[in-house]
This record gives C-alpha cells, sequence and structure tokens, in this order.
C-alpha cells in the first residue's frame, strides 16, 4: 500500500468518525434540549456538519469515480437545505401562538 493511498484511507475514516459525531450529537441534541429554537439549531449545524463529513469521506473512501459528482451534489443540497429548513421551522414557530398559551408575535411590530 502506498503512502498516498494510506493518508487517503486515513482521511476517510477521520471524516466519516467526524460524520457519526456530529450526527450523534445532533440526535442527543433534539432529544435532550429543552424547546423548538433549541433543537432546530442543533439539528440544523449537526445535520449539516455530519452528513456532510460522512458523505465526503464516502466519496474519498470509494476513489475518484464517477459517482463522486452525485455525492458532492448531495453534500452541496444538505449544506444548503438544511439549515434553511431549521430557520424556516423556528420562523414559524416564532410567528405563531405556543401551545402554552403566551401570546406569538402576530400582530405586534
Amino acid at each position: 500500500m502506498s503512502g498516498l493511498v494510506l493518508v487517503q484511507q486515513i482521511a476517510s475514516v477521520a471524516l466519516i468518525v467526524v460524520g457519526v459525531v456530529f450526527l450523534l450529537g445532533g440526535t442527543v441534541g433534539l432529544i435532550r434540549l429543552p424547546d423548538l429554537y433549541c433543537r432546530a439549531h442543533a439539528v440544523g449545524k449537526c445535520d449539516s456538519a455530519g452528513a456532510g463529513s460522512l458523505l465526503l469521506g464516502l466519496m474519498l473512501h470509494g476513489g475518484l469515480a464517477v459517482d463522486d459528482l452525485r455525492i458532492l451534489v448531495l453534500v452541496l443540497l444538505i449544506l444548503l437545505s438544511s439549515p434553511t429548513t431549521a430557520h424556516a421551522l423556528a420562523r414559524a414557530a416564532h410567528n405563531t401562538r405556543p401551545a402554552s398559551g403566551l401570546p406569538g408575535r402576530e400582530g405586534q411590530r
């Protein structure tokens, strides 16, 4: 095994492990954090970083292939859609009346 292949495999495993750690952190945050805003923040950040790292690690693990472009497009879509979805969810929750009976933001300026 040449030195370059060894470095590629080590980087691949490191990215996959980092991705799994971020995804597990987001899952723990989803379960343990107290309200929707904290949960949306944890899931939005950790899913982007975790899935991006995991997919980049898989791309490195397979070597250079035609499927790498598809994986790269998936990484870009996840990096764009996950924070946008978390923001939209938090904004919708902020603009409506919560279930606890506290006043919402509608009509307030």
